[in-house]
């Protein structure tokens, strides 16, 4: 069988169980992959065309924004190379989970950031257990 890289890329992206979601300079999600559904609730035609606040916290999106813009006008982000921002996202249903992921901006011809990728990790039981023991260590001191 010869090797297919596009076959290869498109079933990575796709069947991730990690959340692979694109959205353009105007924060309109155009990917979500099976691990977004998974992780947040959307099947992938409910998610495509909507704005990306459908996974933020209400209370987190002015920060949310005023970063992505940040990163629009500059093309600089602290969350690409390897950082993981950790932040609260929301499901479907309305629950809240916390998520870690990576960004990765993608240029135009021209340079300019047309749209940026996230990869999201679902983190909220983790999260649950740390705080569990700082809970349970500042209780002993």
């Amino acid at each position: 069988m010869p090797f297919n890289l596009d076959k290869i890329c498109r079933q990575l992206v796709t069947q991730a169980p990690d959340a692979i979601v694109y959205a353009d300079d105007q924060g309109v999600i155009r990917l979500w992959n099976a691990g977004a559904e998974l992780i947040f609730g959307y099947t992938e035609d409910e998610a495509i065309g909507k704005s990306l606040d459908i996974i933020i916290p209400e209370n987190q999106r002015k920060r949310h924004w005023d970063g992505y813009g940040q990163t629009l006008a500059t093309g600089v982000t602290r969350y690409g190379a390897g950082s993981l921002l950790s932040v609260p996202a929301i499901r479907k249903n309305g629950s809240r989970l916390s998520v870690e992921f990576t960004i990765l901006p993608f240029h135009g011809e021209a340079g300019k950031i047309v749209g940026m990728a996230a990869i999201m990790r679902d983190v909220t039981t983790r999260f649950e257990e740390m705080k569990a023991l700082r809970k349970l260590v500042a209780g002993a001191q």
